[in-house]
């Protein structure tokens, strides 16, 4: 099983449309990465965590090339989409299967944290910050305690929320969960105590 949050394909198609100019190759270069995590674990399972557009219209706006993408990722493999806040609604045209909520044995796969546990999540894009060789490093990161994970987002355009935002210590009532930093071929995990706020 592969599990990715917050792809938010078609967020820059979604900001042209309100004047605001990005680089219209989010979704391509989604994709592409998402692609290469497909070839290299060859997962009979892909789990999208919501968010996975950026709007309601945005699997309308896809380019003809990003859908076939899109298609041939999904051969040969279930797919599950979990509906987010920025797609509520069930999307045509793009396979796969909506869910709000998926619950695999003890696991509960869901858009928005609840702090149940067991539940794996997508929504507040953590990224931890920490002081390293004299200068601050921010990346993206899952947040998690013994019982409940919050994914990073994973979508090309998307920004991030500080672990050590009040979102956070809401979610897991203190700071003694554990961001694991994304860096080159592994992760680097780190107390939310020692990470650094904005």
């Amino acid at each position: 099983m592969l599990v990715v949050a917050d792809l938010h394909l078609e967020k820059g198609s979604s900001y042209a449309a309100r004047g605001q100019f990005l680089p219209p190759y989010d979704t391509a270069a989604t994709l592409a990465r998402l692609a290469k995590l497909i070839a290299q674990y060859a997962p009979r399972m892909v789990i999208a965590l919501g968010d996975s557009f950026h709007d309601g219209g945005g699997p309308a706006r896809l380019q003809p090339g990003d859908r076939e993408s899109l298609s041939a990722l999904q051969r040969g493999r279930d797919w599950i989409w979990i509906t987010g806040n920025h797609d509520p609604e069930p999307a045509e045209n793009i396979g796969g299967s909506f869910h709000e909520t998926v619950v695999l044995g003890a696991l509960t796969f869901r858009h928005l944290p609840t702090g149940f546990a067991n539940e794996v999540c997508g929504h507040l894009h953590p990224v931890a910050r920490i002081a390293h060789r004299g200068r601050a490093v921010s990346r993206r990161c899952f947040a998690a305690d013994e019982t409940r994970m919050v994914m990073p987002a994973f979508g090309s355009f998307t920004g991030g929320l500080n672990i050590r935002d009040a979102a956070f210590a809401d979610l897991f009532g203190t700071l003694a969960f554990t961001a694991h930093m994304l860096g080159e071929g592994r992760l680097y995990a780190f107390t939310a105590k020692r990470c650094l706020a904005d």
